[in-house]
């Protein structure tokens, strides 16, 4: 069996491509990745180190109206045509490629365990997703509780499909092409809140319960990491499948939040290095802070207000 995952890159980040790949085929390597790249009209001066990494144009994918909609409204800004191309070049795999069972990760997350029992899931349920677990304590982290509800229950980074869940990702395409925007006003964040109304449309989506999936800086307090007979485990229980190195996460590790996960860390860095030696992700991690701290603060202010007048 052939275990096909998707991703998304830009030209500029493929080395994050390539490790994702190498991580995958150091665990099974029967093991396909395909990738959409969103800033290039042909793959055919694309070079990768792997055999088993398919590259793919947009125009490639884009083959029916809602895609082509799609392609044309968000075009011109980078950020948004990546993440309104998840469900367009998922129904392109499932419908032109022809594929069972796909699943769908960020490029920048990496596996450290087996991930075959996902696609054993697959068969059972059509479509599999990963909650945030931001911590849910109305007493303490009340902002994390309250990032629940602004930004969604469900983490955009992994979403996994069967050829049973197309309805359910053309809907999804569908609100990526009416709206694809933070306002937390109208309850909206970019392509990621919508997954809320997943479990309602596919009843038969799984949310996972296993806490070793999708780990991140934003998940320490749900998914705590300790070590048992040697090994890391989550929650005393899980052991780490995959993490989420986006900027939150990168900040955990510099800010030693996560000693537990380090060596999983050092292994990421030294394998980026291999495909881009300039790689930073210190830059990464610390780039967005002063604008976090700001939201925060804001925040902060506002809460205060409201509860003086509650």
């Amino acid at each position: 069996m052939t275990y096909n995952f998707a991703t998304i890159s830009t030209e500029s980040h493929l080395h994050k491509v390539f490790v994702l790949y190498e991580s995958l085929y150091e665990i099974d390597k029967d093991v396909c990745l395909h990738v959409l790249i969103t800033d290039v009209d042909d793959v055919g001066s694309i070079e990768s180190p792997f055999d088993n990494v398919i590259f793919y144009t947009p125009h490639d994918c884009c083959k029916d109206n809602l895609s082509q909609s799609i392609l044309k409204k968000y075009n011109a800004n980078a950020d948004k045509l990546r993440w309104t191309m998840k469900p367009v070049f998922l129904l392109y795999l499932l419908r032109e490629i022809m594929l069972q069972k796909v699943i769908y990760v960020d490029n920048d997350i990496a596996f450290f365990g087996a991930f075959n029992f996902l696609f054993k899931e697959l068969s059972n349920y059509n479509v599999l997703l990963t909650p945030h677990n931001y911590s849910r304590d109305p007493l303490e982290n009340q902002n994390w509780l309250e990032a629940n509800f602004r930004v969604g229950l469900y983490n955009a980074g992994f979403v996994a499909v069967n050829k049973n869940a197309i309805s359910a990702i053309e809907w999804w395409a569908g609100c990526c092409l009416y709206r694809c925007q933070k306002n937390y006003m109208r309850g909206l964040f970019d392509d990621q809140k919508y997954l809320d109304l997943i479990p309602i449309i596919e009843p038969k989506t799984k949310v996972l319960e296993h806490k070793g999936c999708n780990l991140a800086g934003w998940n320490l307090d749900i998914c705590r990491r300790g070590e048992h007979n040697g090994k890391v485990l989550i929650n005393g229980q899980w052991p780490v499948v995959f993490i989420h190195f986006n900027p939150t996460t990168l900040q955990c590790f510099y800010e030693d939040k996560d000693p537990h996960l380090m060596p999983c860390f050092n292994s990421y860095s030294e394998m980026l290095k291999k495909y881009n030696v300039d790689s930073d992700l210190k830059q990464e991690a610390f780039k967005e802070t002063y604008i976090q701290k700001i939201k925060l603060l804001i925040w902060r202010l506002l809460n205060r207000i409201n509860t003086v007048n509650s």
